[in-house]
């Protein structure tokens, strides 16, 4: 049968796509000449041979060829032992996949040219990992692999090419850019558009940079809580073999003067005179939305009491229509002095 490919990359016959391209990107990796300086004929013997088992097996045609006459077959030459001519088979070679036949005159050559001859290892490689390797096309050949089209030298294919892994190569998604969304608590209760400015680089395949600005659109809608995150995909640097960076932006409520949230609820600290704690007094609170709402405490206001007024706190995202509620705290301003008489009134009164 020659050549077995599925042992060259260390697959199972049922092998799917995605493990036999992962197969041969691990095993082009490890066997690449450029990483084995020392042993570079058996690695190049390697490299050739993993190219050519994942050019096979990739490919639906070859593949099930493969697996029926073997490399011999799927070369051309002569049948597999105990395979016999090929005319006797029977209704010839017809239901070959694809629709490829045979003549009566054995594997003298399929009818409709088919002919496989395995294309160059440097080739492959480049073509699976050019995307990785294009922030280093154009810079020569590689030694020893007679000049491998758009890739370095080993000095050169290091940095982008072979990480520390000695297996996989590094990541090609670049690292998310986090920036802030500064919000007021105004904004996030009324919602609305911000327009964000930003600038991300771009990379030629030559290495050459140019900055570009981009004005970024985001909707905030009603209720939105610090740490909201609102992500804009592959909108960061674009850098030649690596997906562009997501930029991620994140809110940030501004402090207010008057009002801490918490949750969907604001607080409020109203100043009140001892009187007014100790006799009643209505007085008028501000809200989030510029009106004023009017606050009558019931009894006396010690400095832990807290009015509630309903739906005029934060609106709720998840529940559109609805909204928190507006806590009213006291802080009770108490006389810095007392006369002899005012002093003889209260203790008559408490």
């Amino acid at each position: 049968m020659g050549k077995d490919y599925y042992g060259l990359l260390g697959v199972s016959k049922t092998a799917t796509d995605d493990e036999i391209k992962k197969a041969y990107k691990k095993l082009a990796l490890k066997w690449h000449p450029d990483r084995n300086i020392n042993n570079k004929v058996q690695a190049e013997a390697k490299f050739k041979e993993v190219a050519e088992a994942y050019e096979v097996l990739i490919d639906k045609q070859k593949r099930e060829i493969y697996d029926v006459y073997g490399e011999e077959g799927l070369k051309g030459g002569a049948p597999p032992p105990g395979a016999g001519g090929m005319g006797g088979m029977p209704g010839g070679m017809g239901g070959m996949p694809g629709g490829f036949s045979f003549g009566s005159g054995g594997m003298g050559g399929m009818p409709g040219g088919f002919s496989f001859n395995p294309s160059s290892a440097d080739d492959i490689f480049s073509q699976f990992f050019g995307a990785m390797g294009g922030g280093r096309r154009g810079r020569g050949g590689m030694g020893g692999m007679g000049g491998m089209p758009g890739m370095g030298g080993m000095g050169g294919m290091g940095g982008s090419m072979f990480g520390d892994d000695d297996d996989e190569p590094q990541s090609r998604k670049a690292p998310a850019i986090t920036h802030s969304l500064n919000c007021s608590l105004e904004e996030l209760c009324k919602g609305g558009t911000k327009k964000m400015k930003i600038t991300k680089t771009l990379t030629d395949p030559s290495g050459r940079t140019m900055p570009v600005e981009k004005v970024l659109q985001i909707e905030v809608a009603k209720g939105w809580k610090e740490g909201t995150k609102i992500t804009f995909s592959n909108e960061g640097d674009e850098r030649p073999g690596q997906e562009p960076a997501d930029i991620i932006f994140v809110v940030k409520e501004k402090p207010h003067p008057h009002f801490k949230r918490q949750g969907n609820n604001l607080h409020y600290t109203a100043k009140i005179t001892l009187k007014q704690a100790l006799t009643g007094a209505s007085i008028e609170a501000p809200t989030i939305e510029g009106h004023r709402v009017k606050v009558t405490p019931d009894g006396v206001v010690n400095p832990k009491s807290v009015h509630t007024i309903k739906g005029e706190g934060m609106p709720i995202t998840k529940q559109p229509g609805t909204r928190g509620d507006l806590l009213v705290s006291f802080d009770i301003t108490f006389p810095t002095s007392l006369s002899a008489d005012q002093k003889n009134t209260l203790s008559r009164c408490l």
